[in-house]
């Protein structure tokens, strides 16, 4: 009966994040500081990862996934619809994998540091969650979308386009946002006893 409780509430706690990813997402689809959407779900993944796992972190993650693919597939990221339009199977990989990876590495990071202090761990997580979600972001734009970043880049280096123009100041404010947003919201879950 104690199971049955358990496995309740974390499919709950998991619907309920996946629900604020969903919105979160569907509202930055409409922050734009370049040519990309600004991500602010990260922070539901974090802590949603630190609740349930690196398993959890890597299924919300992926519902982050397909949000992202939606706005890809109907134009309302602009950026994302180019790179849907050069390669659709890619940019769906891409779009599952690099959140999916956030995801789970931010609960196996949570897991290995909060052993020592759930703090430490909740705030190693949130370091973690958009360094991967970009890092496979701009990997993948390097490796297979090369004819698209030289034309955003223009006479830029690539390499500078990327740090300063395609990802600059979107990752400094997802990593703000969720450097801070992350430890305040698995306190007061663990307060609430969401987060063990």
């Amino acid at each position: 009966m104690k199971n049955d409780k358990n496995n309740t509430k974390r499919l709950t706690g998991l619907a309920i994040f996946g629900a604020i990813i969903i919105f979160l997402q569907l509202f930055a689809t409409f922050v734009k500081f370049g040519e990309i959407s600004i991500t602010l779900a990260l922070t539901p993944i974090v802590v949603g990862a630190a609740a349930y796992g690196m398993f959890a972190g890597a299924l919300l993650g992926a519902i982050l996934g397909g949000v992202t693919l939606v706005a890809c597939i109907f134009g309302w990221d602009i950026g994302g619809n180019i790179l849907w339009t050069a390669s659709p199977l890619l940019t769906a990989l891409l779009c599952f994998v690099k959140a999916g990876a956030a995801g789970f590495v931010s609960g196996l990071i949570y897991t290995l540091f909060s052993k020592k202090s759930a703090n430490i761990g909740t705030v190693a997580a949130a370091v973690a969650c958009p360094i991967v979600n970009t890092g496979i972001f701009c990997l993948a734009m390097a490796l297979f979308y090369k004819d698209i970043l030289n034309s955003w880049a223009g006479d830029t280096p690539a390499l500078s386009y990327v740090i300063f123009g395609l990802v600059g100041i979107n990752f400094v404010i997802e990593f703000s946002v969720n450097l801070i947003l992350s430890p305040v919201a698995a306190r007061v879950l663990r307060i609430k006893k969401f987060i063990h």
